[in-house]
């Protein structure tokens, strides 16, 4: 079958990832079928030749069954960082429950193949938050749940980084409002951080790559920091002088229990828990996606900066009157 006669029906397409890889399958002569509640707020991603934004809510299993009807290939991005509520029942009904009833809804459409985001050190069990344990349940659903005549790959990626990301970007936003000392909790994590356009492109790559049927990646990018020294990276950056107060585990859980109450959570102790385990890869890189990820140092400066001079822009045309 052409390229250009396949579709590819993307859950979670109008997030960071899903944007890249959307640009990314599209510029491959892929069409993209992209579910949203919402497809007024997302018409950009129509613009682009070869994407079909559909109204539906993919928790609905009758509308999931109908958005995945014709696709030669789907992929679940859904993942949220943070719930509304305390219990655990946000992650699950994200990382379980739809994910359970997308392979439901391959399966019963006779979709041939699935990809699954799931996220390093994903564990039903071991995992020591919501988030990392219903990232592993969800996982091993998908693969004991998925039919004959559907193949799965799932991803577990370190943190991703690129333009339009919520890592380095929300960094460089919170250290421009904090003057002189930015209070870090968790700053000796250790995270291996991975540029989209390599995951994206192992995603590719798996859609047809049969080595890669059934099977799960570990995937980071080429170095280790800890938390601490990418915060003092991305200042320096942005050319802000700044000194980073890693602060005492005591003090990380209290600002993760105060933050938890802060509307829009910007740090929890879900979080808390999950940076107690280091987001690093313990092999190279997989061998089957021929890839040699890129550095942090090579395309943060790139993205960053430009991120700058458009904000610096808009704050022109603001006082200018002319916005």
């Amino acid at each position: 079958m052409a390229a250009e006669s396949r579709i590819v029906t993307i859950i979670g397409g109008t997030g960071f990832i899903g944007r890249h890889l959307t640009n990314r399958l599209t510029d491959a002569g892929w069409r993209v079928r992209i579910p949203t509640r919402h497809p007024q707020r997302h018409r950009d991603l129509g613009i682009a030749g070869g994407v079909e934004v559909v109204r539906g809510d993919v928790n609905d299993a009758g509308t999931l069954r109908a958005v995945v009807d014709g696709s030669d290939a789907v992929v679940n991005l859904v993942g949220i960082l943070n719930e509304r509520g305390h219990d655990g029942s946000g992650f699950r009904a994200a990382h379980v429950d739809l994910a359970r009833g997308v392979v439901a809804a391959c399966n019963e459409a006779g979709v041939p193949r699935l990809l699954h985001m799931s996220a390093l050190n994903a564990d039903a069990e071991k995992g020591p938050s919501h988030y990392l344990r219903t990232k592993g349940e969800g996982e091993a659903a998908v693969h004991a749940e998925a039919g004959p005549g559907l193949a799965v790959t799932s991803f577990r990626p370190s943190v991703v980084f690129g333009p339009g990301d919520s890592f380095f970007t929300r960094f460089a936003g919170l250290l421009r409002l904090t003057p002189a000392v930015f209070p870090l909790a968790c700053a000796w994590s250790r995270f291996a951080p991975l540029y989209v356009g390599d995951l994206v492109a192992a995603m590719h790559i798996a859609l047809e790559e049969k080595a890669t049927f059934g099977e799960g990646y570990d995937l980071c990018g080429p170095a280790a920091y800890t938390l601490d020294e990418l915060v003092e990276y991305t200042a320096q950056v942005l050319g802000l002088r700044r000194r980073i107060w890693a602060l005492p585990d005591g003090l990380a859980r209290l600002q993760a229990n105060l933050m938890e109450y802060v509307p829009g959570k910007p740090f929890s102790r879900d979080n808390y828990l999950s940076c107690q385990v280091d987001g690093i890869c313990l092999a190279p890189f997989p061998a089957v996606f021929g890839l040699h990820p890129r550095s942090v140092e090579a395309e943060v400066p790139r993205y960053l900066t430009l991120a700058s001079r458009r904000g610096h822009y808009e704050r022109y045309r603001r006082t200018a009157g002319r916005a």
